[in-house]
């Protein structure tokens, strides 16, 4: 991200102890926008003010029944293996999947909108015309699990702690996060850095609402097994810790018919399997120990789904297409090493890798290869840059490779045969080019030392 304002590391550290002893009072008087029921990172937000639910929901789906799954996400300090902890925020421990469905937030995120959020414990949200004060405002009579009313108090309270005592992970991208006051019960300030990240504002809308009044007489930083005191669709039921754990819901729920709640949360009782072993787990579902399974080994999806519950019908098998933004699976130059710093290098070896091979020798045909780390979203350059773009772009000619004026970026497609003598020759000429010489058949680096990756898998 480009900031606006770069300073120096001594103006930094004045404009934050200037920040942090600056009045809450004088933020508040500062102009802000007109409410708003949603923020969004860049543009404008898909859905209007008077939303009824989210479009990829079934507002009259039926409620009830279990759903039993090994976890496919995970956050913080969860572990897909085990766990021995309900403290899913610190570093400690290893958190049980799933508590964050017991934990409410100012806001939450639509699904089919890549970084817009809707108010949940929030009514709306007032931004300060400089964009660094955040001032949410409280829906009235919203709760914990224990009938006790959360407050702004509590939303204060909890982006402290976070920032304070939390995940290592919530402290970094809380960095940007100077303070937060509750001026009343029913609205909290929210201050940032002048030089904070676009999106640190949506992330601290999305955290858990901790009870202060609870984690007064519990400590926050230590691991445990008694179940935290929430405010979320969900409450923590049965568990056996590196076993299971189930989730119920909570009937009554204050944000249950509210247009980012309404069609979700349908299952009466969620189920969280653990096994230590993949292919234990593999088993387990066989036969018939939990309801559903994501697969992520192509060559099970290929080889091992013909087990008697598939022919007689009681497992359904499906592809769900995903166009959502997606990431990246590969392997990445770390060009801090001074051999890897040289583009013709890393181009050699992206020419000599042999996707199509891979994919159908080893991948068993069912991976796509991804031309982007912003595919399937907005930013995935696609085409010449437009005539805008381009003039954005010519400041910076002669300082961004040459590429970036023309078509973007399109992996090499071989001939599947493993061994494609023109685009092996291409890494070759490329390697000559760069002074990556063959010496008594051995390629060597300008400097004579025979070539050697070191690869780090994850």
């Amino acid at each position: 991200m480009i900031n606006a304002l770069e300073l120096t590391r001594r103006e930094t550290l004045l404009l934050a102890a200037g920040a942090v002893a600056s009045s809450f009072a004088q933020n508040a008087e500062a102009g802000y926008d007109p409410e708003r029921h949603g923020v969004s990172a860049f543009g404008d937000l898909k859905y209007p003010p008077d939303f009824k639910h989210f479009d990829y929901v079934s507002p009259n789906a039926p409620k009830g029944g279990v759903f039993s799954h090994i976890g496919a996400t995970r956050a913080f300090n969860q572990n897909f293996l085990t766990f021995n902890s309900l403290n899913s925020f610190i570093l400690k421990g290893d958190g049980a999947q799933g508590m964050e469905l017991t934990f409410a937030s100012l806001m939450v995120r639509a699904e089919d909108e890549p970084d817009a959020l809707y108010g949940l414990a929030a009514r709306a949200v007032q931004i300060s015309s400089d964009g660094l004060t955040y001032r949410f405002l409280l829906r009235p009579s919203i709760t914990f699990h224990d009938d006790s009313p959360l407050t702004a108090h509590d939303v204060a309270f909890s982006l402290k702690i976070l920032k304070e005592k939390g995940h290592p992970i919530a402290q970094q991208l809380l960095r940007d996060f100077v303070g937060a006051e509750a001026p009343d019960d029913a609205s909290v300030v929210v201050r940032f850095a002048a030089h904070r990240a676009r999106d640190v504002p949506l992330f601290v809308a999305a955290l858990p609402i901790f009870s202060r009044s609870y984690y007064a007489a519990h400590r926050f930083d230590e691991t445990t097994l008694e179940v935290p005191l929430g405010s979320g669709p969900y409450k923590v039921g049965p568990f056996e810790p590196g076993r299971h754990i189930e989730y119920e819901r909570v009937k009554d729920w204050w944000g249950a018919d509210l247009p980012v709640a309404r069609g979700q949360n349908n299952f009466d009782i969620l189920r969280y399997e653990y096994y230590r072993d993949r292919e234990v787990a593999f088993e387990g579902f066989t036969a018939k120990s939990y309801l559903f399974r994501e697969e992520f080994t192509s060559r099970t999806w290929a080889t091992r789904y013909d087990f008697p519950a598939i022919r007689e019908g009681y497992v359904k098998r499906d592809i769900i297409p995903d166009d959502t933004p997606s990431g990246a699976q590969g392997w990445f130059f770390n060009t801090r090493r001074e051999k890897l710093q040289d583009k013709r290098l890393r181009e050699a070896f992206i020419d000599a890798f042999d996707f199509e091979w891979t994919n159908k020798k080893i991948m068993y045909g069912s991976y796509q290869r991804t031309h982007s780390v912003f595919q399937n979203s907005d930013m995935m350059a696609v085409g010449k840059p437009s005539a805008d773009e381009l003039a954005l772009l010519e400041s910076f000619r002669g300082k961004a490779p040459d590429e970036v004026f023309g078509d973007p970026f399109v992996p090499p497609v071989s001939d599947g045969s493993g061994q494609d003598r023109g685009l092996l020759r291409k890494a070759s000429a490329l390697l000559q080019e760069a002074g990556f010489v063959i010496k008594d058949g051995k390629r060597v680096t300008p400097q004579g030392e025979p070539i050697s990756v070191e690869f780090l898998l994850d």
